[in-house]
Formats: C-alpha cells, sequence, structure tokens
C-alpha cells in the first residue's frame, strides 16, 4: 500500500502515542517476566491484555482516518484513497 502525505488535521494523535507508549511498556514487563522465568498463565494473560492495547489503538486511528482523510477522499472524489482504505481494513482484521 503507498503512503501519502496527508494534508489533515489528525485529532486524535497524542492520544494514540500515549496509548502505544503505554503499550510498550508493557511488552516490556512481559519480556521481563519471561527472562525472569515466570508462569506462562500470567505471560499470556499480559500478551492478551497488549493485543487488546494494540487492538484498541488500531480502531482510534481507523475512526480518526475515516473522519478525516475518507471525508476529505469522498469531498474530492479521490478513489485510491477509498481503495487503500479497504486494503488496511482487511489487513487489520486479519
Amino acid at each position: 500500500m503507498e503512503t501519502q502525505p496527508h494534508h489533515h488535521p489528525h485529532t486524535e494523535t497524542k492520544k494514540v502515542l500515549d496509548r502505544l507508549s503505554r503499550a510498550i511498556g508493557h511488552l516490556e514487563a512481559i519480556r521481563s517476566m519471561v527472562e525472569e522465568g515466570r508462569d506462562c498463565t500470567e505471560v499470556l494473560v499480559q500478551i492478551a491484555a497488549v493485543r487488546s492495547a494494540v487492538n484498541n489503538i488500531g480502531k482510534i486511528i481507523l475512526e480518526d482516518h475515516i473522519n478525516h482523510c475518507i471525508v476529505d477522499a469522498v469531498q474530492t472524489g479521490d478513489q485510491k484513497a477509498l481503495e487503500n482504505l479497504s486494503v488496511a481494513i482487511d489487513r487489520f482484521i486479519k
């Protein structure tokens, strides 16, 4: 998928960055748990929490993209942006 510069505001950037930082910190904690030989079930529960956090970050980005990029694409007739969204959604939900 080809990337293009955005020419419109994204309102959720700070929220996304904050959540990414938390997820990264959580992943580091999981790494420590594995290094320490913690119980596998504890590690799996923490991995599930990170996976959920990452999915929620993706949802925020998708909503922001639809509300700004795609609205703009529809208004300007940018069919490529709509095609790219379809590809991105297919990859996101796998």
